[in-house]
Protein backbone atom coordinates (compact mmCIF):
# COMPACT_ATOMS: atom_id res chain seq x y z
CA UNK A 1 0.00 0.00 0.00
CA UNK A 2 1.16 3.48 -0.85
CA UNK A 3 0.36 6.68 1.01
CA UNK A 4 1.34 10.16 -0.07
CA UNK A 5 0.80 13.27 2.05
CA UNK A 6 1.44 16.72 0.65
CA UNK A 7 2.18 19.86 2.62
CA UNK A 8 3.46 23.35 2.05
CA UNK A 9 0.67 24.90 0.01
CA UNK A 10 -0.73 28.29 0.77
CA UNK A 11 -1.44 31.76 -0.54
CA UNK A 12 1.27 34.04 -1.90
CA UNK A 13 1.53 37.12 -4.03
CA UNK A 14 2.81 36.96 -7.57
CA UNK A 15 6.58 36.73 -7.60
CA UNK A 16 6.67 34.84 -4.33
CA UNK A 17 7.87 31.35 -3.52
CA UNK A 18 6.54 28.20 -1.94
CA UNK A 19 8.05 24.81 -1.25
CA UNK A 20 5.82 21.76 -1.47
CA UNK A 21 6.69 18.54 0.28
CA UNK A 22 5.32 15.06 -0.20
CA UNK A 23 5.93 12.40 2.41
CA UNK A 24 5.52 8.90 1.14
CA UNK A 25 5.06 5.66 3.00
CA UNK A 26 4.43 2.05 2.20
CA UNK A 27 5.52 0.27 -0.93
CA UNK A 28 7.48 3.11 -2.56
CA UNK A 29 10.65 2.07 -4.29
CA UNK A 30 13.48 4.05 -5.75
CA UNK A 31 13.05 2.90 -9.34
CA UNK A 32 9.74 4.45 -10.31
CA UNK A 33 9.06 8.13 -10.73
CA UNK A 34 7.67 10.55 -8.20
CA UNK A 35 6.53 14.07 -8.86
CA UNK A 36 3.76 16.58 -9.06
CA UNK A 37 0.62 17.24 -11.04
CA UNK A 38 -1.75 20.14 -10.64
CA UNK A 39 -5.36 20.87 -11.42
CA UNK A 40 -6.81 24.34 -11.75
CA UNK A 41 -10.57 24.97 -11.54
CA UNK A 42 -12.29 23.90 -14.73
CA UNK A 43 -9.11 22.41 -16.18
CA UNK A 44 -7.68 18.94 -16.57
CA UNK A 45 -4.96 17.68 -14.30
CA UNK A 46 -1.55 18.40 -15.83
CA UNK A 47 1.94 17.20 -15.15
CA UNK A 48 4.12 19.82 -13.46
CA UNK A 49 7.35 18.01 -12.76
CA UNK A 50 8.56 14.49 -12.27
CA UNK A 51 11.79 12.83 -11.26
CA UNK A 52 12.71 9.30 -12.24
CA UNK A 53 14.39 6.65 -10.19
CA UNK A 54 17.65 7.63 -11.82
CA UNK A 55 17.17 11.27 -10.96
CA UNK A 56 16.16 12.46 -14.41
CA UNK A 57 13.81 15.41 -14.18
CA UNK A 58 11.07 16.54 -16.49
CA UNK A 59 9.14 19.80 -16.30
CA UNK A 60 6.13 21.30 -17.95
CA UNK A 61 7.20 24.12 -20.26
CA UNK A 62 5.16 26.57 -18.22
CA UNK A 63 7.28 26.02 -15.09
CA UNK A 64 10.76 25.50 -16.53
CA UNK A 65 13.27 27.83 -14.95
CA UNK A 66 10.94 28.63 -12.05
CA UNK A 67 10.23 25.28 -10.37
CA UNK A 68 12.74 22.73 -9.14
CA UNK A 69 11.90 19.17 -8.19
CA UNK A 70 14.01 17.11 -5.83
CA UNK A 71 13.71 13.74 -4.17
CA UNK A 72 14.93 12.05 -1.04
CA UNK A 73 14.96 8.35 -1.86
CA UNK A 74 15.68 7.25 1.68
CA UNK A 75 12.74 9.21 3.06
CA UNK A 76 10.45 8.32 0.14
CA UNK A 77 9.84 12.04 -0.24
CA UNK A 78 9.63 14.48 -3.12
CA UNK A 79 9.76 18.26 -3.05
CA UNK A 80 8.85 21.10 -5.35
CA UNK A 81 10.50 24.47 -4.95
CA UNK A 82 8.34 27.04 -6.72
CA UNK A 83 9.80 30.47 -7.40
CA UNK A 84 8.51 33.47 -9.34
CA UNK A 85 4.98 32.25 -8.86
CA UNK A 86 2.30 33.60 -11.16
CA UNK A 87 -1.49 33.70 -10.81
CA UNK A 88 -1.74 30.98 -13.45
CA UNK A 89 0.08 28.64 -11.09
CA UNK A 90 -3.00 28.65 -8.86
CA UNK A 91 -4.20 25.06 -8.56
CA UNK A 92 -4.43 22.05 -6.33
CA UNK A 93 -1.07 20.30 -6.45
CA UNK A 94 -0.98 16.52 -6.20
CA UNK A 95 2.00 14.35 -5.43
CA UNK A 96 2.25 11.16 -7.44
CA UNK A 97 4.18 7.93 -7.32
CA UNK A 98 4.55 5.97 -10.54
CA UNK A 99 1.78 8.11 -12.06
CA UNK A 100 -0.63 5.72 -10.34
CA UNK A 101 -0.80 6.75 -6.71
CA UNK A 102 -1.87 10.18 -5.53
CA UNK A 103 -1.95 12.30 -2.44
CA UNK A 104 -4.95 14.30 -1.33
CA UNK A 105 -3.62 17.52 -2.80
CA UNK A 106 -2.54 20.88 -1.43
CA UNK A 107 -3.93 24.22 -2.55
CA UNK A 108 -1.64 26.85 -4.01
CA UNK A 109 -3.13 30.28 -4.59
CA UNK A 110 -1.18 33.09 -6.22
CA UNK A 111 -2.67 36.56 -6.17
CA UNK A 112 -1.76 39.64 -8.13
Amino acid sequence: QVQLVESGGGSVQAGGSLRLSCAGSGNIGSILAMGWYRQAPGKQRELVATISGGGITNYADSVKGRFTISRDYAKKAVYLQMNSLMPEDTAVYYCHYAHRYWGQGTQVTVST
